[in-house]
């Protein structure tokens, strides 16, 4: 973090990573592990009470040793970034979880002109997604709440001096500290796909008015192909999701919240921009599928009525009259 200090000179101070980290309450653990540790020493103590006197002492020591060994990786081991018991937790909701979905009402009864089948057949459970619908003007409804999306390109602050890095930082700050409702900042990194780029600059080299730019369209078609051939190009995407609380009225408050972003950021030289309905689904799918190449033109928005352009019906080949 970078300051001032009162002869206007630049200071800086190191922030922990971890400032999310739970509090350690006793022994270096946090409550959530001493609540599992105490939990099981409960549970030792009632199994020793009721077994002293059947089960002999060597084999309830090696069982208790065995078990609070388990028991005590459960509680401070991590894995994936979480907590032990929360991992065991999801895996377990997981294996549980039905395997298909579909987004129809498959717990009503079978009509009768339906030949049910005469073995047992695990039906879909119903796909309940938090997201309802996304209206024309890109505001995605959650049930209660409305959210929206913002896109933004990054800056590189090491290319910054310290007062332009200190000014950033604190644009930045104010920012956040604006914030009063749940927001959400996606980082992602996505291929390029610099071949079909390298294709389409090739063939309209050829369409070019003078020989000199077709040469240096070709050049740089050549490029592009030896670029992707040797490196895995990446690109950056940065996603701003501003949602609204359950009880805020008004009907586009989402977007002004989204607008009231890109005004903000601004000041950072970034580009921002509030995304429509098409690129709000785009977002959707590609974070969805991030491997799927992106098709041209985007994908519809939800609800959206297609039809076939004028040229299209125009060339279409009618119906052969003739038997």
């Amino acid at each position: 973090m970078t300051g001032h200090d009162d002869r206007g000179e630049a200071r800086r101070a190191s922030m922990p990573a971890d400032v999310d980290a739970p509090d350690k309450v006793l022994y270096g653990l946090t409550f959530r592990q001493l609540a599992i540790l105490a939990v099981a020493a409960l549970v030792f103590y009632g199994a020793w009470r009721a077994l002293h006197q059947i089960v002999p002492l060597p084999v309830l020591v090696g069982a208790a040793v065995l078990v609070g060994g388990l028991v005590f990786g459960v509680a401070v081991g991590r894995r994936d970034g979480l907590p032990l018991d929360a991992w065991l937790l999801a895996a377990v909701r997981h294996a549980r979880a039905p395997r298909a979905l579909s987004t129809t009402d498959t717990t009503s009864k079978t009509p009768d002109w339906v030949q049910a089948p005469t073995s047992r057949v695990a039906l879909p459970a119903p796909l309940k997604l938090p997201a309802d619908a996304i209206d024309d003007s890109g505001e995605i409804r959650l049930g209660a709440a409305r959210a929206a999306m913002v896109a933004a390109t990054t800056v590189n602050l090491a290319l910054r001096t310290g007062d332009e890095q200190a000014a950033l930082v604190d644009t930045f700050g104010r920012w956040l500290n604006s914030l009063s409702t749940p927001t959400q900042i996606v980082v992602s990194a996505q291929p390029v796909d610099l071949h079909s780029a390298a294709r389409g600059l090739a063939q309209a080299a050829a369409q070019l008015p003078h020989p000199a730019l077709g040469d240096a369209a070709a050049d740089h078609a050549r490029f592009l192909d030896d670029l992707a051939a040797r490196r895995d190009p990446l690109r950056r995407q940065v996603l701003i999701v501003t949602r609204t609380s359950t009880g805020e009225r008004g009907e586009h408050t989402a977007r002004r919240r989204a607008d009231g972003t890109v005004r903000a950021l601004s000041g950072l030289g970034v580009t921002t921009r509030a995304l429509d309905a098409a690129a709000v689904t785009a977002a959707l799918a590609a974070a969805a599928d991030p491997y799927r190449p992106p098709r041209p033109g985007g994908l519809a928005p939800p609800d959206t009525v297609i039809t076939a352009s004028a040229a299209h019906r125009r060339h279409r080949p009618g119906r052969s009259r003739q038997a």
